[in-house]
This record gives structure tokens, C-alpha cells and sequence, in this order.
């Protein structure tokens, strides 16, 4: 056995060498100087492309995209009418939007967070925000989220974005938010 190991080991070693190979250019003329011959390897004329590299870079390319995707979809919210829970026409677009990237990573976690203005008491607002995120919920489900994919939360007015007490800022209050997590 030893003797079949040490035998294919010289043969391997045999068909893997290689030999130079000079330049055979013509042959110069008295006044032209002469340069040394181009020595080169069979090895040097082949640049191999890592797939590694290749594949690597693929990954890095897919994962910049999807952590972009990712803000954005962060960045999009959902607004109620004051004391209301209905979902208005006019966000079903960024539910879907929503649903399709929870659909299309196996791995994501969306929390919908409810909230509310302050105006109300604080147990009422949370109530309010808890029916505003459960019904987003149901609307990704209904758009074939997995139920197992998703979380709602009320945090009533407790995570206000504007803090003024005029109706400008109570509209941009009245929200439902998403926060994914891909594990």
C-alpha cells in the first residue's frame, strides 16, 4: 500500500510540473539589441477566478441590497384616523410591500408597533395602539405572512415622533411602525 501512495504521489508531482518555454522570436539583425528570452510557466498564462471571490461577492452585493430594502421598509408607517383602527385604502401598498419582503426572508421577524396620540388616557392609548397593530397583522396574514412571522405590540403614546400638542403632530402619532428582525 504504501508502495501504490508513494508511486501516485511521483506521478502527480510528474504531471504537474511544467517546463519553461523561451521566446523563439527571429532571429535579430547586428544593429538591434538583443533581449533576454520571455521565460513563462503554464501556470502563469492561466488567471484563475475564484468562485470564492465571485460568490463572496455575490453575498456582500445581496446583503447590502437587503439591508437597504430593510430601511426602507423601516421607514414606512402606517396612519389611523383619530380613534380609529381601520386600515385606510391608500396603505394597503405598504403592506404589501411589507408582506412581500416578509414572504421573501423565511428568517424575518416584523414587530408592528401601535401607537397613539396623547391624546386619551394612557390605558385607553394602549388599547387603541394594540387594535391598530393587530389590525396590520391581519392584513399580512391575509396576504399570506405566516402568522409565526409576526408580532404586535401597542406602545399607546408612549413613542411619540413629533411631541407638540396641535393636530399636525397628533396625525403623525396615530401610526402603526415596523420593526424586522432576520435572525
Amino acid at each position: 500500500m504504501k508502495k501504490i501512495t508513494a508511486a501516485s504521489i511521483v506521478l502527480l508531482l510528474a504531471a504537474c510540473s511544467t517546463t519553461p518555454k523561451t521566446d523563439s522570436s527571429p532571429v535579430s539583425q547586428p544593429n538591434e539589441t538583443k533581449s533576454p528570452p520571455v521565460v513563462t510557466h503554464a501556470a502563469e498564462k492561466i488567471t484563475p477566478v475564484s468562485s470564492a471571490g465571485i460568490d463572496a461577492k455575490k453575498l456582500a452585493d445581496a446583503a447590502n441590497l437587503r439591508e437597504s430594502e430593510l430601511r426602507e421598509l423601516q421607514r414606512l408607517s402606517i396612519y389611523f384616523d383619530f380613534d380609529k383602527y381601520a386600515v385606510k385604502p391608500e396603505y394597503q401598498n405598504v403592506i404589501q410591500k411589507q408582506a412581500e419582503f416578509i414572504k421573501a426572508h423565511k428568517n424575518d421577524q416584523v414587530t408592528v408597533e401601535g401607537n397613539a396620540d396623547e391624546r386619551g388616557s394612557a390605558e385607553y392609548n394602549l388599547g387603541l395602539g394594540d387594535r391598530r397593530a393587530n389590525a396590520v397583522r391581519r392584513n399580512l396574514e391575509l396576504l399570506g405572512v405566516s402568522a409565526t412571522q409576526i408580532k404586535a405590540i401597542s406602545l399607546g403614546e408612549e413613542k411619540p415622533r413629533l411631541a407638540c400638542h396641535e393636530e399636525k403632530c397628533w396625525q403623525e402619532n396615530r401610526r402603526d411602525d415596523f420593526v424586522h428582525k432576520l435572525n
